[in-house]
């Protein structure tokens, strides 16, 4: 394996943790925090959220991470066999999947919905607290395992294959 792409799955690990934690800090409090705040207080802060989450940190970790993943499946699949490449391999497609898919298909779709919601409107707290709250947390939770599960992965995937070399040489 070239330096090139160890450092980039020791950065891949790093990153889904990192990437995974924020996701972590809304399932565990932040969500809870903001259906707690009353009146539009919730929402009108989880609205500015959306809006400053393409910030550039956060969004380049996001983004790069799936572009990465691409990168550390291919490479798995074309070149590493064995438990150590399967584990490689699926640490990308459940990060491609289980992160961003999710993302996607169900966080992005609401997130929209709710930005062009009227605050004041009684169809807004219904939908916040009927509809928002509990299922974007659930999808927002999903994505924290599949984080978390994609950094599990890839680390013991590239420790098996280090171990794996090291006996060899």
């Amino acid at each position: 394996m070239s330096p090139f792409l160890f450092f980039l799955m020791q950065f891949a690990i790093l990153a889904y943790a990192l990437v995974g934690g924020v996701f972590l800090a809304f399932s565990d409090f932040i969500m809870r925090s903001l259906s707690l705040t009353g009146g539009v207080g919730g929402v009108e802060a989880m609205q500015v959220i959306n809006r400053e989450v393409f910030r550039w940190v956060f969004m380049a970790l996001f983004l790069g991470m799936a572009a990465v993943s691409l990168v550390i499946s291919g490479y798995a699949a074309v070149w590493l066999s064995g438990p150590a490449g399967t584990l490689i391999l699926l640490s990308g497609f459940v990060y491609l999947f289980g992160c961003f898919g999710v993302t996607v298909a169900f966080n992005v779709p609401m997130n929209e919905a709710l930005a062009g919601m009227d605050l004041v409107a009684d169809t807004t707290h219904s939908y916040w607290t009927g509809t928002y709250l509990p299922r974007w947390t659930f999808w927002n939770s999903a994505r924290t395992i599949a984080c978390g599960l994609s950094a599990m992965l890839l680390l013991t995937g590239l420790l098996w294959l280090t171990q794996t070399q090291a006996r060899l040489v």
